[in-house]
C-alpha cells in the first residue's frame, strides 16, 4: 500500500517525490471528465470552446461566431495573484497551478502567503522531505479564522519542522550561486530586523484574484470592483440579463460554495422564485493535520452586528477517541445565542474537522439549537462526541442558580436531603 503511495519501506523508509507527483497528475486526470466538455455535450448542452467576449447585454461572441442570449452567467473563476515583489519574476516562482508540475522535491522551499492554500502545501512539502518556510506579511496566519486554532496549527507546524515567519514582509528576490535569495523585513522593529532567506524554490500563495480581463463586460453594462464581477444577494450583476457565479464574484472562493450558488443562478435565471446568496450557510475547512473548519460567524463577527453571544469550548483532550488516538490537540467551539441557545457558528480545529464541521452546519439550517445536539445520541468512541459533550455543557450552563436552588428543593422534598451539583 504504502508502495502505491510513493513511498518506500523496503530498507531505510523514503518517499520517491517523482512517484508521488506522478499519482497525484494521474488521479488529477481521472477526475477532470468531471468538468470537461464531453460530459456536457453527452447532457444535450451546447459547448462553444474559444475566447469569448460580450458584444452587448443581450450577445457573446465566441471567436467570431455571436451567440443571442436571453440569460448569461459569467463563470471564469480565478488565478492566483502574484504580489509586486522586485525581482520575483525573473528569480522564477510557482503557484498552486504549477507546483505539481515539480519532477524533483526542492530541498529548501519558501512558501509566500499563509492562508489556506499557502498552510495546506508548506505541509504537504515538509511531509515530503523539504525544508519549507512560510513568509506571512499579519501577525497570524489563516487570518480569518479563530486566534486559537489558528494557534493550535502554528505550534503543529514548528514541532514539525516548518519556519514561520509572521509579520514579515517579502521585498525583494535576487539570484545568488543558483539560489534564490529572499529579502525579509520584520514589521514594527527598529532595525526591521532584516534577514535574507535562501531557497531553491518559491511558492507564491497570496490570494487569488477574478479573471475579468478581456470578457467586453463593459459592453453588456458588468460592473467590476476589486473583489471581481459586482452581484447582488441574487447573484444578478448590474446588467439584469447577467449573472456571475464562482471566483469571479464571490467572496467564499470554494468549490463547494461555487456548486451551492450555481444552483441557485439557475434558479434565479430561469424561474420566478429567487434564492438569496445570504440564506446558504457555508463551511469550510483548512486541510492541513490538524484541520480547521468552521461555520457560520465568529464570536466578533456576533458582537458587530449586536448580537448576544455566548461560547462553550470543548477540548478534544476531554474527548476519549482523541485521547486513544493520540491526537488531542485542537478542540470544537460553539458560539451561541445566549437566550435560545440558537447556535451563530463553531469553529473546529483537529483530526478530520472538515467531516465534523457538518453536524453543525446541518443543526444551522435546520434551526437546532446547541441545547438538542447535547440531547443526539452519538456513537462511542467516536470524535463527534466532543459536539454532544458541547451540547451539554450549554445545557448545564442554562441550570440558572435559581432553578438549581428549585430543583435541589423539589428533590428533597420526594426523597429527602439531596444535593445538585
Amino acid at each position: 500500500a504504502a508502495a502505491r503511495l510513493g513511498v518506500r519501506v523496503t530498507g531505510e523508509i523514503a518517499v520517491d517525490f517523482p512517484a508521488v507527483m506522478e499519482r497525484m497528475r494521474k488521479l488529477r486526470a481521472g477526475i477532470a471528465p468531471n468538468d470537461g466538455a464531453r460530459r456536457f455535450r453527452d447532457l444535450g448542452i451546447d459547448v462553444f470552446l474559444g475566447d469569448a467576449r460580450f458584444r452587448s447585454p443581450e450577445e457573446v461572441e465566441v471567436d467570431g461566431r455571436v451567440l443571442r442570449f436571453a440569460r448569461a452567467v459569467i463563470a471564469t473563476g480565478g488565478r492566483a495573484a502574484i504580489p509586486t515583489v522586485p525581482g520575483l519574476a525573473e528569480a522564477g516562482f510557482r503557484t498552486n497551478e504549477s507546483i505539481f508540475n515539480l519532477t524533483e522535491l526542492p530541498r529548501r522551499l519558501a512558501v509566500v502567503g499563509g492562508g489556506p492554500i499557502g498552510c495546506e502545501l508548506a505541509q504537504a512539502f515538509s511531509r515530503l522531505g523539504a525544508q519549507v518556510t512560510i513568509v506571512h506579511n499579519q501577525p497570524q496566519f489563516l487570518p480569518r479564522e479563530d486566534r486559537d486554532a489558528a494557534d493550535v496549527l502554528l505550534q503543529t507546524f514548528r514541532s514539525g519542522g516548518i519556519e514561520v515567519r509572521l509579520d514579515t514582509e517579502l521585498e525583494r528576490v535576487e539570484v545568488e550561486g543558483g539560489a534564490k535569495v529572499l529579502h525579509l523585513s520584520r514589521k514594527g522593529a527598529r532595525d526591521g530586523a532584516r534577514e535574507k532567506l535562501l531557497v531553491d524554490e518559491i511558492l507564491v500563495a497570496v490570494g487569488r484574484r477574478p479573471n475579468v480581463e478581456g470578457l467586453g463586460l463593459e459592453h453588456a453594462g458588468v460592473a467590476v470592483g476589486p473583489q471581481g464581477v459586482e452581484i447582488d444577494d441574487h447573484l444578478r450583476t448590474s446588467s439584469r440579463r447577467i449573472f456571475a457565479v464562482g471566483d469571479v464574484a464571490l467572496p467564499f472562493q470554494f468549490t463547494h460554495v461555487a456548486d451551492a450558488a450555481a444552483r441557485i443562478v439557475i434558479q434565479n435565471a430561469l424561474f420566478p422564485v429567487k434564492k438569496k446568496l445570504s440564506s446558504l450557510v457555508i463551511p469550510w475547512s483548512t486541510y492541513t493535520d490538524p484541520e480547521i473548519a468552521h461555520v457560520g460567524l465568529y464570536e466578533h463577527q456576533a458582537r458587530e452586528r449586536g448580537l448576544a453571544v455566548a461560547t462553550v469550548t470543548i477540548p478534544f483532550a476531554d474527548v476519549d477517541r482523541a485521547l486513544l488516538e493520540g491526537e488531542s490537540a485542537g478542540f470544537v467551539r460553539v458560539h451561541v445565542e445566549p437566550k435560545k441557545g440558537r447556535i451563530l457558528g463553531a469553529t473546529i480545529v483537529g483530526r478530520d474537522a472538515g467531516d465534523l464541521i457538518s453536524e453543525i452546519s446541518v443543526a444551522i439550517a435546520g434551526g437546532l439549537t446547541l441545547g438538542a445536539l447535547g440531547s443526539v445520541i452519538h456513537p462511542y468512541p467516536t470524535r463527534a462526541e466532543a459536539i454532544r459533550k458541547a451540547g451539554d455543557a450549554w445545557n448545564r450552563r442554562r441550570l440558572t442558580p435559581r432553578s438549581r436552588k428549585f430543583l435541589s428543593g423539589f428533590l428533597s422534598l420526594r426523597f429527602g436531603r439531596i444535593g445538585i451539583m
